[in-house]
């Protein structure tokens, strides 16, 4: 991108608009300049959208890939409680991409993508970088920023036995979409962004992980698969759980499937909260229009088990796994 990279940074300075709020001063400078509210702290996460692993070109829409992108790093804020406050997004790009006209329209879907949910989700773009890519893949890089008033962030680290243990939204559907997406990618061609698509365009739940900062003890975000991110907490909390089969929420996708259990537990990428309380907390049946389902329990032990029909059985973590 070396030729065109001012050009580019001009073009997204001039897409993005004018951030405003806790950014001073965004796009065009060295740094960025942020003013957090009084009394906040900052948290901090970062996320790689790697080509042929987390999007492939020729099944995700470029509009999916870059609002998945943004949008898996702002569960991690909303799994804390947090606000958004800024974002930067660094791409590396193969070599010569830009010179085709069909490379530079999917670049374009791709900002159109990440910038619309940014608006929605009232996250600035305040900078970033460009490069060119050491092979034929696009990288895309997005650190994102967020405030809590100081000391109320949710962490993994604070369920306790007796707690409730809870799920925002459905399950599965994410999953059950990247099968038929991998079965039939034309047919994905022109998905609408505003319509259900759990795996082409999640909905990170800002809102319910604000609320929850009064009412929940601990909270993660479903991405790796509930049985995976479930054993993170518990791990982190040094506790075990029980999970009821038959209470967990079912995408409707996954109706008549006789794999709906295992893309419930297994699946990932719902980028759901999981979240524990105790018992005595008034736990609302949704916030805003996303449902909360209670799904089991936090017991001593390091023990989680999976309770279904009757019967129980450790439940094994079994999501996605990163290998390095």
């Amino acid at each position: 991108m070396a030729s065109g990279e001012l050009q580019f940074i001009r073009d997204l300075r001039n897409r993005a608009g004018h951030p405003g709020g806790t950014v001073r001063l965004g796009i065009g400078d060295d740094c960025a300049v942020l003013r957090p509210p009084k009394g906040h702290d900052i948290l901090v996460t970062t996320d790689f959208s790697l080509e042929g692993r987390h999007f492939r070109r020729d099944w995700h829409p470029a509009a999916s890939a870059g609002h998945r992108c943004l949008a898996r790093g702002l569960s991690d804020l909303a799994a804390m409680g947090a606000h958004p406050m800024a974002a930067f997004l660094s791409l590396a790009l193969p070599t010569g991409f830009t010179r085709r006209a069909a490379n530079r329209k999917w670049l374009d879907g791709f900002l159109g993508g990440l910038l619309h949910l940014a608006k929605q989700t009232k996250t600035p773009l305040a900078g970033g970088d460009t490069s060119t890519a050491p092979g034929d893949a696009i990288l895309a890089d997005i650190v994102l920023l967020g405030s809590t008033p100081a000391g109320t962030e949710l962490r993994r680290s604070k369920a306790r036995p007796g707690d409730s243990l809870y799920v925002t939204g459905y399950l599965g559907g994410a999953s059950a979409e990247l099968a038929a997406l991998a079965s039939s990618p034309r047919s994905f061609r022109n998905a609408n962004p505003a319509a259900d698509h759990p795996h082409l365009y999640p909905q990170p739940q800002l809102r319910a992980g604000q609320r929850l900062r009064n009412l929940a003890s601990a909270a993660i975000d479903i991405s790796d698969g509930l049985s995976t991110d479930l054993a993170h907490l518990c791990e982190e909390s040094r506790v075990g759980a029980i999970v009821e089969a038959d209470a967990l929420p079912l995408h409707p996708l996954l109706n008549n499937k006789e794999d709906a259990l295992h893309h419930a537990l297994h699946g990932g990428e719902d980028y759901q909260l999981l979240f524990t309380a105790p018992a005595s907390s008034k736990i609302p049946r949704s916030i805003g229009s996303t449902p909360i389902t209670r799904i089991g329990a936090i017991v001593r032990g390091k023990a989680i088990t999976l309770r279904s029909n009757g019967t129980a059985e450790r439940l094994q973590p079994a999501g996605w796994e990163h290998s390095l």
